[in-house]
C-alpha cells in the first residue's frame, strides 16, 4: 500500500535516494516499489556486494537498485559506470546515497525514512 503510494507521489521521478539508518527498512520499501511495478518478487535483494542490480518490470523497463554501503570513494561509484544509469530515463533507486552525494543530480529525489519508538516507518521527502 504504501509503496503504491510513493509510485503515484512521486509521479515520473527516476532518480530516488533514500536516506535512512542501517535496519530501518531501504531495502524492504525498495522490493515493495518493485513488486508495484510488477519485478518477480524474489529477484530483488540487496546489492550489497554487486553495488548495483537490475530488475524488469512487468512492461520489460529496466529498474536499477544501488547500495553504496561500501562506496568509500566518489571514483568508485564512477567506476560501475554510475552517470549511464543515472542518465539512462529508466528508474534508479540508490541506498546509502550519502556515500556518493557530490555525484547525485540536482533532480534527485531524496528520501528519508526514520523509524519510530513503536517500529513503525515515516517516508518523508521534499519535491
Amino acid at each position: 500500500m504504501a509503496a503504491r503510494e510513493f509510485l503515484a507521489a512521486i509521479s515520473d521521478r527516476k532518480l530516488i535516494a533514500f536516506y535512512a539508518p542501517m535496519g530501518a527498512g531501504k531495502t524492504t520499501f525498495t522490493s515493495a516499489i518493485c513488486r508495484q511495478l510488477g519485478v518477480k518478487g524474489d529477484a530483488v535483494g540487496s546489492p550489497t556486494f554487486s553495488i548495483v542490480n537490475e530488475y524488469r518490470t512487468e512492461a520489460g523497463e529496466p529498474v536499477f537498485h544501488f547500495d553504496f554501503y561500501r562506496i568509500r570513494k566518489a571514483e568508485e561509484a564512477l567506476d560501475i559506470g554510475l552517470f549511464e544509469y543515472l542518465d539512462s530515463g529508466c528508474l534508479c533507486l540508490m541506498e546509502w546515497p550519502e556515500n556518493i552525494e557530490e555525484l547525485l543530480p540536482e533532480e534527485t529525489l531524496r528520501v528519508s525514512i526514520s523509524v519510530n519508538e513503536d517500529q513503525s516507518r515515516v517516508i518523508s521527502w521534499e519535491d
